[in-house]
C-alpha cells in the first residue's frame, strides 16, 4: 500500500519548496471522513485517494492537484460539503473539487442521462481550471486498475465509458501512456474473450517479434552511428491489444498483414534536424512502404504530439514501423499537456510556477474549447455526449485554403466540413468547391495536402442528405438547426391545416377555434408544451392526434356527443389487432408507452431484436416505426425529435424467432461453410440459407441467415462462430 510520505517524497523531488504542510493536512482530512468506509475489494477506502495522490505526483503536478487528488471524493461519499472544503483549505481547492463531484438529485433521470449531465459538469470545469481533467483522469486510471472486484454490468458500464469519453480526452491532451493504459483495461473488461484470445496469439508470436525488435534496434544503432547520427536511445515495442484488436476488426485483416505489429521509436537530441537525418538513414536500409510516410513533425497534432513515422518491409519481408522523435517530443508525446510541468515550470519561484500554469491553461484550453462550445448547443444530454464523441475524435487530415491557411479536420471529413470549419455562412451557402484546382462535388472526402477552394452560391442552403457525409459536429449542428427550422415551419402549417379540418368535423367555428390563442395556449400546456405553435408542429409531426385535441377542448361529455366516430371504434380497434397480426409482429410483442392501439412496425434497416434498446418513430404512412437505438439511420431521425417516442419489448411468454443474417469473414480454405454451420448447428439454432464466396483480398466471405429469439441468443450465435479456427470477423448484417 502506498503511503503519504511517499506521495510526498515525489512532490519534493519534482517540486521545490512545495507546501507539503497541505497535503498532510488534506491527507489527515480525507482519512478522517473516509474512516469505515472499503472499497468493492474490502480494503479501506483510502487507499484510492491516495493512489490518486500518487498518479498526481508522478505527473508533476503542483501540491494544490496532489491535495484535491486526497480529497476528491469526501463531498461525494461522506457528509462533508463544499462549504467545509471551502473553509479547510480555501477556494482554489474547493472549485477543483467541485468540478470532480458528481451531480446530485438526479435520480428521475436515466442513467445514460445522469452520465451524460455529469461528463458535461466535468468538461465546463475542466476550461475554468484545466487540473479538473489530470484529477479525474488520475482517478478514472486508479479505478480501472482495480475494476476486477466489481459486477459484471458496472465493470462493463464504467469501461465503455471509458472507451467513449476518458481515454479520448487523455488523447486529445497527449497524454499518450494514459490513454494506452485506459484502453486496454477497458478492452478486457468489455471483451474477455476478444482479449484473452489475441493476448494469446501474440503471447506465442512474443519471442519471435522480441528477437526481431533487438536485431532491428542493434542495426539502426549500427548504422546511425557510422553515419555519425546522434541518438539518445532506441526502444522497441509490440503493438497493443486495444489497438491492434480495433486494426484487425475495421481491416477485416489476419495479425501477419498488420504493418505496425511492432516498431521501433528512435529518441534523438532535442534537434528536429536529426529526426530528418535519421530517417534518411532508416529509408538506406530497408524499402519504405509507398504512402505509409508521416510528418508530424512539420505540422503537429493539435493534441501536442510530433514525430515522424514511416512503415519499411525488413528482413524476410516484415514489415515494421519506425517512429522518430526529439526528447522533449518523446515526453510530450507520452505526457501530453502534463508534461508542460517538466520544460515550462523550473522551480525559480510563484511567478514561474504562475506562468507555467497560464501557459498549460492555455493550452488545454485550446484543446478542449470545441467541448464547451457544444454544452450550450445541446440542451438533451444524450445530443451531448454523441457530439462530445464525435468531438474527440483524432483530427488527422490536413488540408489548404487558396491563400495557405491550414484546417485542422477529422479523417473522413468532407468539403462540408471544411466549408462549415471556414465559417457557418460559407457551409449554408457551399455548392460545391475545387480541390486542386479540379471541381468536385461537396461529397468528396478530403486528403491531406489538399488545397480546397469553396464555391457558394447566395440562393443555396442545406440539404439533408449532407448529413450523410458530413463528419463534424459542427457541420452536422448547422444542417440539423437548418432543416429542424425549415420542418418545424412545414409542420405547424400541416397542423394547422389538419386541426382545421378536425374541427369542422365536430360541427365548430375552425377559424374562431383555430384564433382562440388562450385556448391552445391551454391545451398546449397539458401537453407540456409552451405555446401554441408548439401545439400545432406536434400535430403536424403527427406526434399529437387532432382528435385528442378536440376532446380536451370539448370536455369528455360534450366530445362523445359529437364525435363522428363513435360508432366507427370497436370496429377500428379489432382492425388494428388484425394488421399488426398481419403483418407479423405479434399483437403485444412492442408497446407504446402510455398509448393504445397504433400500428407498430419494425424498420426494415435494422430489424431490431428483443432485448436491444429500441426508439419509435411516427411515420405517416406506416405508423411507429421501431428501430435499434444503435442504428445508422437514428442520427437522421433526431432532426424530428417531436416524432421521437419511447417504446419497449411488451412482457411476454411466447417469443417469435426472427431470421438475422450475419456476414463472416474467414481464411480462404476448404471446410469454412461447413465449420460454421456445424458451430451454429451445435447450439440447437436454426438456419435459414448459408452461401460461400471469396473476396478480391483472397478472403472467404460466408453469409449465413440464422433464426434466433432474441439478442441472447444472437450473441451466441455469433460466439459460436468466432470461435471456428479460420474466422477473422462476424458481423450482423443490416443492423
Amino acid at each position: 500500500m502506498i503511503r503519504i510520505e511517499d506521495v510526498i517524497n515525489k512532490v519534493q523531488e519534482n517540486r521545490r519548496g512545495a507546501d507539503t504542510d497541505l497535503i498532510r493536512r488534506a491527507y489527515l482530512f480525507s482519512a478522517l471522513h473516509h474512516r469505515g468506509q472499503t472499497r468493492a475489494s474490502g480494503e479501506p477506502y483510502l487507499v484510492h485517494p491516495l493512489e490518486v495522490a500518487d498518479l498526481l505526483a508522478e505527473m508533476r503536478l503542483d501540491e494544490v492537484s496532489v491535495s484535491t487528488g486526497l480529497l476528491h471524493d469526501v463531498v461525494e461519499d461522506t457528509l462533508v460539503d463544499l462549504d467545509t472544503i471551502r473553509s479547510y483549505f480555501g477556494d482554489e481547492i474547493a472549485l477543483l473539487v467541485d468540478g470532480l463531484t458528481k451531480i446530485a438529485n438526479i435520480s428521475d433521470l436515466s442513467k445514460e442521462k445522469q452520465q451524460a449531465e455529469n461528463v458535461r459538469k466535468m468538461v465546463l470545469a475542466m476550461i475554468t481550471d484545466v487540473r479538473v481533467v489530470l484529477i479525474k483522469l488520475a482517478d478514472r486510471l486508479h479505478n480501472m486498475r482495480t475494476m476486477q472486484f466489481l459486477k459484471p454490468e458496472k465493470r462493463a458500464r464504467i469501461s465503455q465509458e471509458t472507451l467513449d469519453i476518458y481515454a479520448p480526452i487523455a488523447h486529445r491532451l497527449g497524454m499518450g501512456k494514459v490513454r494506452s493504459e485506459l484502453e486496454d483495461l477497458a478492452f478486457q473488461n468489455l471483451y474477455p474473450d476478444d482479449y484473452k484470445r489475441l493476448s494469446k496469439e501474440v503471447d506465442s508470436r512474443r519471442p519471435e517479434l522480441e528477437a526481431a525488435l533487438e536485431k532491428i534496434k542493434s542495426t539502426i544503432a549500427e548504422r546511425l552511428t557510422e553515419n555519425e547520427v546522434p541518438f539518445i536511445e532506441i526502444q522497441g515495442r509490440v503493438k497493443r491489444l486495444y489497438s491492434l484488436w480495433k486494426k484487425l476488426k475495421k481491416q477485416k485483416i489476419m495479425i501477419e498483414q498488420v504493418y505496425d505489429l511492432i516498431a521501433a521509436r528512435i529518441i534523438t537530441e532535442n534537434n528536429r534536424k536529426y529526426c530528418y537525418l535519421t530517417m534518411s538513414v532508416i529509408h538506406d536500409i530497408w524499402t519504405p512502404v509507398p504512402e505509409r510516410f508521416k510528418d508530424w513533425i512539420a505540422i503537429p497534432r493539435d493534441n501536442l504530439y510530433q514525430s515522424l513515422h514511416t512503415s519499411v518491409i525488413g528482413d524476410g519481408g516484415q514489415p515494421f514501423e519506425v517512429q522518430i522523435r526529439t526528447q522533449e517530443m518523446h515526453h510530450i508525446a507520452e505526457e501530453g499537456v502534463a508534461a508542460h510541468w517538466k520544460y515550462k515550470e523550473n522551480s525559480l519561484g510563484k511567478k514561474q510556477e504562475d506562468d507555467a500554469l497560464d501557459e498549460l491553461r492555455k493550452t488545454v484550453e485550446k484543446l478542449l474549447l470545441p467541448l464547451v462550445e457544444n454544452t450550450e448547443e445541446h440542451e438533451d444530454s444524450e445530443d451531448f455526449i454523441e457530439t462530445l464523441k464525435l468531438d474527440l475524435y483524432p483530427k488527422d487530415v490536413y488540408a489548404f485554403t487558396p491563400m495557405g491557411k491550414v484546417i485542422q479536420l477529422p479523417r473522413g471529413s468532407t468539403l462540408i466540413d471544411f466549408a462549415y470549419a471556414i465559417h457557418s455562412q460559407v457551409g449554408d451557402k457551399c455548392t460545391g468547391a475545387k480541390i486542386n484546382g479540379r471541381i468536385v462535388p461537396v461529397r468528396s472526402e478530403l486528403q491531406n495536402g489538399d488545397v480546397v477552394e469553396i464555391l457558394t452560391n447566395q440562393n443555396a442552403s442545406p440539404s439533408a442528405d449532407w448529413l450523410n457525409y458530413a463528419v463534424t459536429s459542427k457541420a452536422r449542428n448547422r444542417i440539423r438547426h437548418h432543416i429542424s427550422t425549415e420542418q418545424r415551419v412545414e409542420s405547424i402549417e400541416i397542423g394547422r391545416r389538419l386541426l382545421h379540418q378536425e374541427a369542422e368535423k365536430f360541427q365548430l367555428s375552425a377559424k374562431k377555434f383555430l384564433h382562440n390563442d388562450a385556448e391552445l395556449k391551454r391545451i398546449a400546456n397539458e401537453y407540456g408544451l409552451g405555446r401554441p405553435e408548439d401545439l400545432l408542429a406536434s400535430i403536424g409531426y403527427g406526434k399529437t392526434l387532432p382528435r385528442n385535441v378536440m376532446a380536451k377542448h370539448l370536455g369528455p361529455e360534450k366530445f362523445a356527443e359529437l364525435d363522428p366516430e363513435n360508432k366507427k371504434d370497436n370496429r377500428l380497434k379489432t382492425g388494428m389487432k388484425a394488421v399488426k397480426k398481419f403483418i407479423g409482429l405479434g399483437e403485444d410483442s412492442i408497446v407504446v408507452k402510455g398509448v393504445d392501439n397504433l400500428l407498430i412496425n419494425r424498420a426494415k434497416c435494422c430489424n431490431p431484436l428483443r432485448g436491444e434498446t429500441i426508439i419509435g418513430y411516427i411515420s405517416l404512412e406506416k405508423g411507429i416505426v421501431v428501430h435499434n437505438k444503435r442504428c445508422k439511420n437514428v442520427s437522421h431521425l433526431m432532426l424530428n425529435k417531436e416524432r421521437i417516442v419511447d417504446v419497449e419489448w411488451a412482457k411476454s411468454e411466447e417469443t417469435q424467432k426472427q431470421s438475422v443474417q450475419l456476414l463472416a469473414t474467414t481464411e480462404n480454405r476448404t471446410g469454412m461453410l461447413a465449420g460454421i454451420t456445424n458451430a451454429i448447428a451445435n447450439i440447437k439454432t436454426g438456419i435459414r440459407d448459408a452461401r460461400a464466396n471469396v473476396s478480391k483480398e483472397d478472403l472467404g466471405i460466408i453469409e449465413v441467415t440464422v433464426e434466433v429469439f432474441d439478442k441472447k441468443h444472437l450473441d451466441k450465435v455469433v460466439g459460436a462462430i468466432e470461435h471456428v479456427p479460420g474466422v477473422i470477423a462476424v458481423e450482423r448484417v443490416n443492423a
